[in-house]
């Protein structure tokens, strides 16, 4: 079995990445990754893609027909993967999240592949008052990375087949370690300010609704998603994936985080503009489809975790959110340093021509 993974050089790929090898130590591993946050390593035992039997650095916009020659099953997680980046680059968050997926979905399934994971989101409910959100339930996207996901998973249901199962993970916010740590996730956000600082800054009125999932968690859902039988859902699924249990207002993760680690101030901006990304979700069924795929983390051990895991590190870094440890500051970074153009290609080429002309002057 040749297994093809998008994107996994991220937060989550690590996690997707280790828990493959493990079920699967037989099949054929393959990485495909444009690499923007390949050095953004943290407290890694080893480099997480020396599990893979080949890592190929590409981006999937460009992706070549030839490479998805064999292969059985494409995971898809390679997305601009935030609302504060879906803003900056809206139009690169539509080719990568949506127009991409769509294209190598179309080619797999030509080529021969039985199985496409697609990485989607609960954000697509948006501003969702009432009941938890089932998968029926109204869309209401905010931002281009929630619209993003809505389109592809409009247009990957058209080429579901019997020979060709898609799968939609509609994933909960994402939380807890990883070997490339992202502190752009309202967990992980509160847990480092707790640690750099003794505060948790709260810039809503910490009244919204927000579920969760550990990375760990989202691997187990990925992993039970690329061996689903059509019997099990049918040959198109989406699915909210994560836990009611997981469903929390921000203000609770602050109090849980403060609970933990003891001496932490809270700091709740009574007079900010309300976050209408608010929405609590049903998690039926996912639980109905896969019982053995359930989440297994708990909020509190995720909490030691992530502090556990800072503590080792010496985080002491107050000014974080100027950090690499947010995905926009990076990307932003690399462009001013004319690393990457502003669709988010490499400037390697044109550096080099640059230079080239620059000797021969």
């Amino acid at each position: 079995m040749k297994i093809l993974i998008t994107g996994n050089m991220g937060y989550i790929g690590p996690e997707v990445i280790t828990l493959l090898r493990k079920n699967h130590p037989k099949a054929i591993l393959i990485g495909y990754d444009m690499g923007y946050f390949a050095s953004s390593l943290t407290n890694a035992a080893f480099f997480p893609e020396s599990q893979l039997d080949q890592q190929i650095f590409g981006d999937v916009r460009d992706l070549g027909a030839e490479l998805l020659d064999g292969i059985d099953k494409v995971i898809y997680l390679a997305a601009i993967s935030n609302d504060a980046m879906g803003n900056r680059y809206e139009e690169v968050t539509y080719d990568i999240n949506y127009k991409a997926a769509i294209k190598i979905a179309t080619v797999a399934k030509a080529a021969g592949a039985n199985a496409f994971v697609f990485a989607s989101s609960c954000s697509m409910y948006g501003k969702a008052d009432g009941p938890a959100k089932t998968e029926t339930s109204k869309l209401n996207p905010l931002t281009a990375y929630a619209k993003s996901k809505v389109y592809a998973e409009h247009d990957l249901k058209d080429l579901a087949s019997d020979e060709f199962t898609i799968t939609c993970l509609r994933f909960a916010t994402a939380c807890g370690m990883s070997s490339r740590l992202r502190l752009d996730l309202v967990l992980n956000d509160f847990v480092a300010g707790a640690v750099s600082s003794g505060k948790i800054k709260i810039l809503s009125d910490g009244s919204p609704w927000r579920p969760l999932i550990h990375i760990k968690d989202m691997a187990r859902a990925i992993n039970w998603a690329i061996d689903r039988k059509k019997d099990c859902g049918g040959e198109f699924l989406a699915v909210n994936a994560g836990s009611r249990r997981w469903n929390y207002q921000v203000v609770d993760l602050a109090n849980a985080v403060a609970l933990a680690i003891p001496g932490v101030e809270i700091d709740i901006n009574k007079n900010a503009t309300p976050d209408e990304r608010s929405y609590k979700v049903d998690f039926s069924l996912f639980e109905q489809l896969a019982p053995e795929a359930q989440p297994l983390c708990n909020l509190e051990d995720t909490i030691m975790e992530i502090y556990n895991g800072l503590v080792s590190m010496e985080f002491d870094n107050v000014n974080f959110h100027n950090s690499p440890f947010m995905r926009l500051r990076i990307l932003n970074a690399l462009q001013e340093k004319n690393h990457l153009s502003e669709d988010l290609q490499w400037n390697f080429k044109s550096v080099e021509v640059a230079e080239s002309e620059a000797v021969n002057i």
